[in-house]
């Protein structure tokens, strides 16, 4: 064989072997350039379960190799185990107070972002036996009511709807999430309970809604950000990118959520 028929050959061989190696790196990376598989840890407001539980899965879905594995519970609980030392890649809190928290921390690794907003309401058993059509008709004699306590997002919401209808209330427990709140309804625990709008349409025939007009004195907007222990930033990145798109819009706002 000629020495020019051996190059011609040699250089078809290397251009195959170097298209190759260029097809695997591709194919094994997530669409954002991240590297090609992990687990993302999130940090959640409880009131997201749901929604993230589904934008996870869209997540696992576009970043082939990658899992998302999350915590979920009261924003201020969330914060305060951040705080101590836990790590994670992403932090969504149900309310600004929260995002603060854990920027002055010096835990976040950007600028945090609004993604949705929230507002409360009451939840009832199914057929609203005790009769309830107002903020004020919790405070009847004899009502259990539950609410968040004040330093969780709920929490803090319900306050302001007291200071707004200069009506007090007398809860028989301060829970230290929304989703503890909504299960003391729904196991017959109390009368009533102040949730959000998205926690009483997921709970679906489980309760009966009692919207009030003071609400929207009190929605919460809710932010979420890249932690500064994030493992790999970018994925980290593409997850908040997915809940602020259209693809997590749209779960959000079948939930429920408003936007922010």
């Amino acid at each position: 064989m000629s020495h020019s028929i051996i190059g011609a050959v040699s250089g078809v061989l290397l251009v195959v072997l170097t298209g190759c190696g260029s097809n695997s790196a591709t194919s094994t990376s997530p669409s954002s350039g991240a590297p090609a598989g992990g687990t993302l840890t999130v940090y959640a407001a409880a009131s997201l379960k749901q929604t993230f539980t589904d934008i996870g899965e869209q997540f696992k879905t576009d970043n082939p190799g990658w899992s998302v594995d999350f915590t979920f519970a009261g924003s201020s609980d969330l914060v305060t185990q951040l705080t101590q030392g836990a790590k994670g890649d992403v932090f969504a809190s149900a309310d600004a107070k929260n995002m603060d928290k854990a920027a002055k921390a010096g835990l976040l690794g950007g600028d945090p972002v609004n993604f949705a907003s929230n507002t409360l309401t009451i939840v009832v058993a199914p057929g609203n036996p005790k009769g309830l059509t107002s903020f004020a008709d919790l405070t009847k004699p004899g009502l259990n009511v539950v609410v968040c306590a004040p330093q969780v997002p709920c929490g803090s919401a319900t306050e302001k709807i007291e200071q707004a209808t200069k009506v007090t209330l007398n809860p028989v427990s301060e829970e230290s999430s929304v989703t503890d709140v909504l299960n003391k309804v729904t196991t017959g625990q109390a009368d009533a309970g102040l949730v959000y709008i998205t926690d009483a349409l997921g709970a679906g025939d489980k309760v009966a809604k009692v919207d009030f007009p003071e609400a929207p004195a009190a929605v919460n907007t809710y932010p979420i950000g890249v932690l500064k222990t994030a493992a790999d930033a970018a994925a980290a990145k593409k997850f908040v990118d997915l809940v602020t798109g259209e693809a997590g819009q749209k779960i959000l706002s079948q939930a429920g959520f408003a936007k922010p």
